[in-house]
C-alpha cells in the first residue's frame, strides 16, 4: 500500500486504544443546568448577543449574531431562560462575554427546525448562506468560519476538496468513530462542498491506524468516481493543513498563504458532518462529539455533547476519574490547553478532554540546551526552533520574524523530541503573539 506523508515530524504513542472502540454516546444536560455560550468561539470578531436577561429561548434559536464577515452566529442548544449576559471563564483561561441559559429540561424547538432539503436544488450562494447561518466553524482546529473557507476569492481556482480525517493527535478518536457511524452522511457532506466547485475532486485522507474506517469510507464512496480515499502514514502533525495538502497533492502552500492559494479546501470530519446537517437537515451547530480519555478517566469514550455544557458536570456524568489526575487538557496532548478549572463550557472547537495520572503527567525539569539539533530534524515547517527560541528569549522580534518564526504551527514536535525537555513550544506560542504585536506596532 502506498502511504502518503510529509517531511520530518514525530511519532508519539497514539493512546487511541482507550476510546477508539467506544461508540458515540449522547449526553444531555439536566433540567436546571446552566449552559454557557461564549460569544467568541471562533477566529474573527465576537458574535453579538441577541438576547438579554429574562428572555425565554428555544432549541435552535439564534442567540448571537455574527459580528462581521469573519465571524459566526451562535444558537441555543437547550430551551430555557437567559440568566445573564456576562463574562465567564472559558477553556483558554480568560473570561469571555457569554450568554448563560438555565435549561428547562423540555428541549422545545423553534418552529421549522429540521426542515429537510435536497442540496441539489440549491444554488452555490444558498448553500454557503445555509452554512453561514448554521454557525459552522472549523471544528478540528482554531475555529475559522467555514462559509469564508468555502467561498475563496475568484482568482483561487479550487480543484481539490480534502476531508482531514488524519486525527494525528494522540488519544483523540472522534473522527474515527464518526467515519464508522456517520459514513454516508460524511460522504454527502463532501459532495455538497464539491458541488460548490464544479470539476473538483474529493479526497478523504485517513491515517493507516484506522483500517476499519478506511474500509467503510472506501465502500461508501465507491459510487462516486471523483472521490478517492488516501491512506496516510501515521505521523504527527499529519493533520496540519499544509502538511496534509502536501501528503495528498504534493503541493506546497507558500508562507503566509491559505490552502486556497494552491487550489485546495481542507475541512475536518466533524465540520463536514455539520455542513451536511445544516444544508440537508436544516439544523444549526448545537452539538459536537468529544473524546474523553486518558489513564485517569474511569470511562474513556466518545460523547455527543450540547454546546454550552459544563465540562466538570460532563466528567462527573460519565463516571469521573479512576484516580486524582495530575494534569487535565482540553484538546490533544500535543497542542491542547491545560485546564486549571473544569467548570468551563464545552464550545465549538472542543475536540477532547484528557486526564492523566500524576505518574503519567510527570515531566522531568528542563535543563540547558545541548545543541543536538533534534528539534531542527523534526520541525515539520523546516524551521530551526533552537535559533528562533533564542531570538524570543532575547526579545529580538525582528530576528525572530527574519528567521521565519511566524511560520511555526505550534505543533509541539520540538518540545516532544528535546532530550533537555526545554519548553520550546510554550515559548514559541507566547512569543509568536508578542512578535505579531511588535510587527503591528512597527
Amino acid at each position: 500500500m502506498n502511504l502518503h506523508s510529509f517531511k520530518r515530524g514525530v511519532h508519539p504513542p497514539d493512546g487511541k486504544a482507550y476510546s477508539n472502540s467506544q461508540p458515540i454516546k449522547v449526553v444531555m444536560p439536566p433540567e436546571g443546568a446552566e449552559l454557557v455560550f461564549p460569544l467568541s468561539q471562533h477566529i474573527g470578531a465576537p458574535a453579538a448577543a441577541l438576547v438579554k436577561k429574562g428572555d425565554e429561548v428555544l432549541v435552535g434559536q439564534k442567540i448571537a449574531e455574527a459580528g462581521g464577515f469573519v465571524s459566526s452566529p451562535i444558537f441555543a442548544s437547550v430551551s430555557g431562560t437567559v440568566k445573564a449576559v456576562e463574562p465567564r471563564l472559558t477553556i483558554g483561561g480568560g473570561k469571555v462575554n457569554s450568554i448563560v441559559i438555565v435549561n428547562d429540561g423540555k428541549y422545545s424547538e423553534i418552529e421549522g427546525l429540521g426542515k429537510q432539503t435536497d442540496y441539489k436544488s440549491l444554488s452555490k450562494e444558498q448553500i454557503i448562506e445555509k452554512v453561514k447561518e448554521a454557525g459552522i466553524v472549523g471544528l478540528g482546529g482554531a475555529g475559522f468560519p467555514t462559509h469564508v473557507k468555502l467561498n475563496p476569492p475568484p482568482d483561487n481556482k479550487i480543484d481539490s476538496i480534502i476531508i482531514n480525517a488524519a486525527e494525528c493527535e494522540p488519544y483523540l478518536t472522534t473522527d474515527h468513530r464518526l467515519l464508522l457511524e456517520k459514513t454516508d452522511r460524511i460522504i454527502k457532506g463532501l459532495e455538497i462542498i464539491m458541488s460548490l466547485h464544479p470539476g473538483s475532486k474529493g479526497y478523504v485522507a485517513i491515517e493507516e491506524n484506522k483500517p476499519d474506517a478506511i474500509e467503510a469510507v472506501t465502500k461508501a464512496a465507491a459510487s462516486n468516481s471523483n472521490i478517492e480515499v488516501i491512506v496516510l502514514k501515521c505521523k504527527y502533525p499529519q493533520g496540519s493543513e499544509k502538511h496534509l495538502i502536501y501528503a495528498v497533492t504534493k503541493r506546497e502552500v507558500p508562507s503566509g498563504a491559505l490552502p486556497a492559494a494552491v487550489g485546495c479546501i481542507v475541512d475536518n470530519v466533524n465540520t463536514v458532518l455539520a455542513i451536511e446537517r445544516a444544508v440537508v437537515k436544516g439544523r444549526p451547530l448545537m452539538h459536537c462529539v468529544v473524546t474523553v480519555s486518558g489513564d485517569a478517566v474511569k470511562n474513556p469514550g466518545n460523547y455527543q455533547v450540547r454546546l454550552g455544557t459544563d465540562l466538570g458536570w460532563l466528567l462527573d456524568e460519565i463516571g469521573g476519574f479512576s484516580e486524582e489526575p495530575g494534569k487535565l487538557i482540553a484538546g490533544g496532548p500535543m497542542m491542547g490547553t491545560a485546564l486549571f478549572d473544569t467548570h468551563v463550557p464545552f464550545q465549538k472547537t472542543t475536540s477532547g478532554i484528557l486526564a492523566f495520572t500524576k505518574k503519567t503527567a510527570e515531566i522531568p525539569p528542563a535543563s540547558a540546551c545541548i545543541r543536538c539539533g533534534k528539534c531542527v530534524d523534526v520541525c515539520p515547517m523546516g524551521l530551526q526552533p533552537v535559533e528562533i527560541v533564542g531570538d524570543l528569549n532575547k526579545k529580538d522580534y525582528a530576528a525572530f520574524i527574519k528567521h521565519n518564526g511566524l511560520d511555526c504551527i505550534e505543533c509541539g514536535s520540538c518540545s516532544y523530541t528535546c532530550p533537555a525537555k526545554r519548553h520550546l513550544a510554550q515559548t514559541l506560542r507566547v512569543g509568536k503573539r508578542e512578535a505579531i504585536a511588535f510587527s503591528r506596532k512597527k
